[in-house]
């Protein structure tokens, strides 16, 4: 089993779109690369510790390979925008990929230099690129929270389209529904 982690925005938006994946074993709502260990969700809000939203995922590399994840990853957020997905501001929603390997390192740089050539200037890429600190999950009404909620007023304005969205672009990359 691999790992990866990443930050983009809220942590319900990235769970809600890796969790679908074939290969994806399991998403872990949390936070990573800031200043204390065991933050809390208000902590983390308030700008104050230093931590990104984040997700990791235990995947399969057999069955979805990193760079495919990476693609997902930068489809689903807008990887130009400092330390802001939408309404979400602050560095608790930076972009950002936290690297387990060196072979992951020299994927997400060949990624963003390639997306680069995407976006036209001045817009650049700022997903930041570390390696991975120690990641901490949220609390547990966090996990799996858009699949528990999908009724919840952020789930059907804001996680719901970025959904349908990415069903239809990556239809082949799904888990086969029962």
């Amino acid at each position: 089993m691999a790992v990866a982690t990443f930050a983009g925005g809220c942590f319900w938006c990235l769970d809600a779109v890796f969790s679908q994946l074939a290969g994806v074993h399991h998403v872990t709502s949390g936070y990573c690369g800031g200043y204390n260990a065991n933050p809390t969700y208000e902590e983390v809000c308030s700008g104050a510790t230093g931590h990104a939203e984040a997700v990791r995922i235990d995947f399969n590399s057999e069955q979805i390979s990193y760079r495919k994840l990476l693609e997902v990853f930068f489809a689903i957020h807008d990887p130009t925008t400092l330390n802001r997905q939408g309404a979400d501001v602050g560095t608790q929603y930076r972009s950002a990929i936290f690297v387990h390997t060196p072979e992951q390192r020299r994927e997400a740089l060949e990624m963003i230099e390639g997306l680069s050539s995407v976006f036209a200037p001045p817009a650049v890429i700022v997903t930041e690129v570390t390696d991975a600190p120690e990641f901490f999950p949220a609390e547990s009404y966090h996990q799996s929270y858009f699949a528990a909620n999908p009724g919840q007023g952020y789930c059907t304005v804001i996680i719901s389209p970025k959904v349908t969205a990415f069903r239809r672009k990556f239809a082949g990359l799904l888990k086969e529904t029962e």
